[in-house]
């Protein structure tokens, strides 16, 4: 490998990593990519799309590293892999895809955050700025890399989902409106504390002109000097804020002391959804986009795949998908959500990889809406601990043996509830896989 004067080493051939490698090779600028897996997802076509790039696998490698100008980091490794930090150590600066999307573009952007709904809140935020006629570009943590968002001539606005491990190794972000929706405890195998998440996603306020808070969750409450500040809340709203009044018995969305649309009209169930609905307005608010488009998409949005998706109806017993609860503050949203609205009681079906998370958090709102629990994967023995004999637990080996639990300990009226609460790679690929699996186990019912 030649010592280039300007080499960017990319660290992780992951989507992100093989996208900062294609933009960085259209600048011309020289690139190496190292990976400590010997078979990375993209290997097979990065060869043959870049066959004179050079590429170290197995391991990180550390010669290489040292020699680079700048270390382009994938979201996936952590800064404190000693290899890297070494390197940090050394004063080379270590940087993620986002921080080259930033210096790529002057289009503004809308930026969004949080433990959970950063996906659905991102995908609405879009479609209220397309239904506003704006040329929208929206991607980042969740769909298409930043990078491959790039369009010449520019978009009107990039509406990107960001997430903590992303923030971590941007600086140069300036987003016209910066939100985080919620903090709850995730990814405690890759930060000590609590507090090192909550900071990485606080980063997401630098340089913002409008935050965008939640009036329910303390640690997003911005404290970076911005220019403007909008709240939502599940609350009635004070003013600056997006919240739920009750007006002649009924329940609306609204801002300020003004109702904006009943949340009947809302095509997805529970609170968490409203939750959702509200940060979205605030944040298409904060930027300016004209509330008539933004209540139009809202009547319209049926919700992401695997978040709480309806799956059908079978016996009065309603089934729900939401494999996308990847982590204990998630599920705890789903429950939460669902379980006012629903007659009965719901089944939940739970268990995966843990990730060290704390799963007690779960214990009342399991107390208050779930009559059994039905546990699968490497966490189960944990959370049962967890839940001791609160509710009744049921063990299944596989997906199809918790649903047919599910299927025959279910009541006309209660609901089946697939939220895991853990990451899925035990038994599947990732959390689209195992929602797939679970809703065509479930048609076929």
């Amino acid at each position: 490998m030649n010592d280039s004067q300007n080499l960017h080493v990319i660290v992780g051939l992951g989507s992100s990593g093989y996208s900062s490698a294609r933009y960085l090779v259209q600048q011309g600028i020289p690139v190496a990519i190292t990976d400590s897996r010997q078979n990375p997802p993209n290997l097979t076509e990065f060869k043959k799309t870049f066959p004179n790039i050079p590429a170290s696998l197995g391991k990180l490698d550390e010669t290489w590293l040292a020699k680079a100008a700048k270390i382009v980091i994938s979201p996936g490794v952590s800064l404190q892999e000693p290899a890297i930090s070494q390197q940090l150590l050394r004063g080379i600066p270590v940087i993620g895809d986002i921080e080259l999307f930033a210096h790529a573009t002057h289009a503004p952007v809308i930026a969004i955050t949080g433990t959970n709904a950063k996906s659905t809140v991102t995908t609405l935020v879009g479609k209220m700025a397309a239904a506003a006629n704006l040329q929208v570009q929206v991607g980042g943590n969740l769909g298409v890399p930043a990078l491959e968002l790039l369009t010449t001539p520019p978009p009107d606005l990039f509406v990107l989902e960001l997430s903590s491990f992303q923030l971590e190794t941007t600086y140069s972000l300036a987003p016209k409106v910066a939100a985080i929706l919620n903090i709850t405890p995730d990814h405690m195998d890759r930060y000590a504390t609590l507090q090192d998440y909550s900071d990485a996603k606080q980063r997401i306020y630098l340089q913002a002109e409008v935050a965008v808070c939640n009036r329910d969750d303390l640690a997003t409450e911005c404290r970076e000097p911005v220019k403007n500040k909008w709240y939502f809340t599940l609350n009635e709203p004070r003013e600056n804020e997006f919240g739920l009044l009750k007006k002649k018995g009924e329940i609306f969305l609204a801002f300020e002391n003004q109702t904006l649309m009943p949340v009947r009209e809302l095509p997805v169930l529970g609170r968490h959804y409203q939750a959702n609905a509200l940060a979205s307005l605030a944040i298409g608010y904060g930027y300016g986009l004209p509330m008539q488009a933004m209540l139009q998409t809202l009547k319209q949005f049926k919700g992401l795949a695997h978040r709480c998706q309806l799956v059908r109806e079978r016996h009065g017993v309603v089934w729900y998908n939401d494999s996308k609860g990847t982590n204990v503050g998630a599920t705890l949203a789903a429950i939460d959500g669902l379980g006012p609205e629903i007659k009965g009681k719901l089944l939940l079906i739970a268990g995966g990889v843990g990730k060290n998370a704390d799963f007690s958090p779960l214990i009342p709102a399991i107390e208050k809406y779930v009559k059994i629990v039905i546990l699968m994967g490497e966490a189960a023995p944990i959370l049962a601990d967890v839940i001791g004999d609160r509710v009744e637990i049921r063990f299944a080996k596989n997906m199809e043996e918790a649903i047919g639990v599910a299927d025959a300990l279910a009541k006309s009226t209660d609901s089946v509830l697939l939220s895991p609460a853990c990451a899925s790679y035990d038994m599947f690929n990732n959390f689209e896989h195992r929602g797939e699996v679970f809703t065509q186990m479930v048609q076929e019912l």
